[in-house]
């Protein structure tokens, strides 16, 4: 390695922890897999582009990573090898295509039928790739293919797991892929990503008091929603699908909205998706954001600088209205961006979203990376072919233009409700941008959706409004105040199975140790939970995110376990068995 992975500091971020416990419980998968393709047109000459892809793995070492637990922590070191870049010739041999005015000749159908193969390969190569799993305890966590197409047409695909790579970290590779191609020596970073995680820990730390405050009025782990076309709202990661949406018609009505009335795009969007959702029937709204969290020490990283927070509102008033009030919200999560809900909170067990329905949205100002000698096309929002929840919108706003796409779970939503909130969107802001300081109820709205509404009592909202939302258990792990992860538990990534589960009584093992033994396990257990969770109370069968527990909480667990016991319990028995009885149980069969 030319450049430092770690310097006095070893430990994985937040988010890279979530992730890994995800993976570890056997439900991360290509929900995790972040595809980068460019399409490069010219004389291209394969070794530079396979040694500008060494060049970018030195220059970020954190794309060769290993993860491995130790103490209780997830450790980030040094992988034994770095990431595979790899050539493909898909051309099958074939020649340059030849034309005689417009009568296609026997050479230039031969080699119309080369290219159609040759795309039909690449297809299957990149599907390939992005199935294809990442092991994070061995690493790497990245991988470059460079495939031919034709004589002069070639696709360079990199695939990154999300733990090490985010939308930021595509321009990032890309332009030094770029320079590096180009015969110009990538500069080291000036701060090791090692020192960059642990001032981001540290920051995190600072902030996680005013954190826990500002969001215990606004989270209720609202899971329920209404939505054209919907089935039952979903929080796992699944197989999905995208819908049409017309980009050129959403970015002209998102400029028209942000420009007549002094916001961005992206809160313009926001305000728009919010009022949208409160249409439908949803009283009090709740859309997950993916927000990055770059400082200017982390600005030329590769990694995973991003947290997923919810933004909550209960719309009312004119468009114009709420928009001011939804720019004035978003600067307040703003303030605590890098601080993962989860480790503010505490309750929030595992899951690949927070809320049914979220966005990501980039914006992208600088140019698109420029290869000597080539043409190239980048697909910045590549779809992976999995979801994280219910319905994403994923926006990448760029000066070449706006790109965006409903990613949906076919299984929670119908293709023709995504297609009709699609419209429905476009048609609200094309309405806001003519007449902003109209009411609500006066703009293009859909009819309500007819589905089973939650009923619950009303809780304070953002500005210390009365709006619905559902009480109970989200609520008690949040006064708990206990720590936890998020960005990590639940990151614009995702991590992990919305399920919890009850547990059996401590003297049910089914593994034949005596009473005695069981309840020695049972208290040595509880005193364990006790420490780690700060709480003095705790019965058999209490819930470990109830409790205010998180991913660390797991890892504290497992280690703290195998120093007792030599067992090593599984990261599956916390999502299916998160008690005391459970991590007892499971002690008791190994024994």
């Amino acid at each position: 390695m030319t450049a430092p992975l770690v310097d006095e500091w070893d430990r994985a971020s937040l988010a890279q922890h979530g992730m890994w416990v995800t993976e570890r419980a056997g439900a991360g998968g290509r929900v995790y897999a972040m595809p980068l393709a460019v399409r490069l047109d010219g004389p291209l000459d394969v070794d530079a582009m396979l040694a500008a892809c060494a060049a970018v793995a030195a220059r970020h070492p954190v794309l060769a990573a290993a993860m491995t637990e130790r103490d209780g922590l997830l450790r980030l070191l040094p992988g034994r090898t770095p990431p595979p870049a790899r050539f493909t010739d898909l051309t099958g041999g074939a020649g340059t295509a030849e034309t005689t005015g417009t009568i296609r000749t026997t050479e230039t159908a031969d080699a119309a039928e080369a290219a159609e193969a040759a795309e039909a390969a690449a297809a299957e190569l990149v599907e390939a790739e992005i199935a294809r799993p990442f092991d994070l305890e061995a690493g790497p966590p990245a991988r470059f293919t460079l495939a031919r197409l034709a004589p002069e047409r070639h696709l360079l695909l990199l695939v990154a797991h999300h733990a090490v790579f985010d939308g930021m970290s595509k321009d990032i590779v890309l332009a030094d892929l770029a320079a590096a191609y180009g015969g110009r020596a990538l500069a080291p970073l000036a701060v090791p990503y090692g020192e960059a995680a642990r001032a981001e820990q540290d920051r995190v730390d600072a902030g996680l008091a005013a954190a826990a405050e500002f969001w215990r009025e606004r989270w209720h782990d609202d899971r329920e929603v209404l939505l054209p076309g919907l089935v039952a709202p979903s929080l796992r990661a699944a197989p999905g699908e995208t819908a049409g949406l017309d980009a050129a018609a959403l970015g002209s009505g998102l400029a028209a909205v942000a420009e007549g009335l002094g916001v961005t795009r992206f809160e313009a969007l926001m305000t728009a998706l919010h009022v949208l959702l409160h249409a439908y029937g949803n009283e009090r709204v709740a859309v997950a954001a993916d927000l990055s969290t770059r400082t200017e020490g982390t600005r030329d990283h590769v990694g995973p600088f991003v947290n997923e927070l919810p933004v909550v509102s209960a719309p009312h008033g004119t468009f114009a209205g709420f928009a001011r009030e939804t720019r004035e919200e978003l600067r307040a999560v703003y303030r605590h961006r890098e601080v993962p809900l989860a480790r503010a909170l505490g309750g929030i067990s595992p899951r690949s979203a927070l809320t049914p329905v979220s966005v990501s949205y980039r914006r992208r100002t600088g140019p698109a990376p420029a290869f000597d000698g080539l043409d190239s096309s980048v697909d910045w929002a590549m779809f992976n072919g999995a979801v994280r929840n219910t319905l994403h919108l994923q926006v990448v706003d760029a000066p070449e233009g706006l790109s965006a796409r409903l990613l949906f779970n076919p299984r929670a939503i119908g293709r023709a409700g995504c297609e009709s909130a699609a419209a429905d969107l476009v048609a609200l802001l094309r309405g806001a941008a003519a007449r902003p300081d109209a009411p609500l109820g006066e703009l293009p709205l859909p009819p309500r959706v007819q589905g089973p509404a939650v009923a619950a009592p009303a809780v304070p909202g953002p500005a210390g409004k009365a709006v619905p939302g559902p009480a109970g258990k989200a609520a008690a792990g949040a006064a708990a105040g206990t720590d936890s992860t998020a960005g990590s538990d639940v990151t614009g990534s995702g991590i992990g199975p919305d399920v919890t589960g009850s547990g059996v009584g401590p003297d049910v093992t089914g593994s034949g140790v005596g009473p005695d033994a069981t309840a020695e396990i049972t208290a040595e257990v509880t005193a364990i939970w006790r420490e780690l969770l700060g709480v003095d109370e705790i019965e058999p069968d209490d819930d470990l995110f109830d409790l205010g527990g998180h991913s660390l909480t797991i890892t504290q667990i497992i280690s703290r376990v195998r120093d007792r016991y030599g067992v090593e319990l599984s990261f599956e028995l916390f999502i299916d068995t998160p008690t005391v009885a459970g991590v007892t149980g499971e002690i008791a069969g190994s024994r």
